[in-house]
């Protein structure tokens, strides 16, 4: 190593020890949480915290702005609804990440566009994947695919036992969580960084741009899928409300508040919305406006986020 590169490694070390820290204080409040909060709350927070980590990861790192991604929720909850209640599949084969395959088929069509015009492809493409579950007989319209069987995970384990399966959820939610982080910090992760950061310059080095981003589009796209269908079995549900276009606008809104870019941020951000939306549900449609009061004054205070802000600041203290 030389004396030009050991700052960097430094650096580099503390921000994993730091990050390594912050992983196990967040496990850790969650695998407590239950004896203060009602554990279905907690699994609804844990599966929205994983579907703004996948979002996060193609816009924070990829920079590709998706209007469509509950699309992959969505889908994956009523497959795996279906495949669990019809089929009758076990639930590790029902939780099974169905949404790759849509994410390839949406990725290699978006990524042939930059910019709005990506963003405004997911959208449409979003409103359709919409309207074939709302007419597929075995979604079954407006009701949903309802009653959906937990079984047992492994064989083994019983998830109708409310504490077994909070900590299964817990367990695929730290999983998933540590392959992004894995992901970004890879050297894919470091292209994907460049690729959002100066795309032209990146393909003049030698680097496939388009490959990149249909890659980090799919693994994104799966993550979101796997909290879709972790969400149908917990809640024994599959309805139209994670496959509507608002869901797509409620990632958004959760990984801008937490902190786009940042690892820890989505799931603050995720922590925070279902939060107001489970404790000012008195409200009824007021909810979205206070929601959004809270999203203009968060954005207006805090540009990067409340992690993002809460990061910069803690730099600035330490030079």
């Amino acid at each position: 190593m030389t004396e030009a590169t050991a700052p960097i490694a430094r650096v580099r070390t503390a921000d994993e020890r730091w990050a390594a820290i912050g992983f196990v204080v967040m496990v850790a409040i969650f695998a407590i949480a239950p004896a203060v909060v009602y554990p279905i709350f907690l699994m609804n927070v844990l599966c929205m915290a994983l579907f703004a980590c996948a979002f996060n990861l193609l816009i924070g790192f990829g920079g590709l702005l998706s209007f469509g991604h509950a699309m992959f929720l969505g889908m994956a909850g009523y497959v795996s609804a279906h495949a669990a209640k019809v089929w009758g599949l076990p639930p590790e084969l029902a939780i099974a990440a169905t949404a790759a395959l849509l994410g390839i088929v949406a990725g290699l069509l978006a990524i042939r566009r930059q910019g709005i015009y990506f963003a405004m492809i997911t959208l449409a493409l979003a409103q359709m994947v919409y309207f074939f579950c709302l007419q597929a007989p075995f979604t079954h319209g407006e009701d949903g695919i309802q009653a959906v069987p937990r079984g047992k995970l492994f064989a083994v384990l019983d998830l109708d036992n409310l504490w077994v399966l909070y900590y299964v959820v817990l367990a695929i939610f730290a999983a998933a969580f540590l392959l992004i982080y894995r992901t970004v910090h890879s050297p894919f992760g470091q292209v994907l960084k460049a690729i959002r950061e100066n795309e032209p310059r990146a393909i003049s080095l030698g680097y496939d741009a388009d490959r990149y981003k249909l890659l980090a589009f799919v693994l994104s796209a799966a993550l979101s899928g796997l909290a879709g269908a972790t969400k149908a079995i917990v809640f024994q549900l599959a309805s139209l409300t994670d496959v509507h276009w608002s869901m797509s606008g409620e990632v958004v809104l959760m990984t801008l508040l937490g902190g786009m870019g940042t690892i820890f941020g989505p799931v603050v951000g995720a922590a925070i919305i279902v939060s107001l939306q489970f404790f000012l549900a008195g409200f009824g449609q007021w909810v979205t406006v206070i929601t959004g009061i809270i999203f203009v004054v968060c954005v207006l205070a805090f540009r990067r986020g409340i992690v993002g802000e809460l990061a910069a600041w803690w730099a600035a203290r330490s030079s």
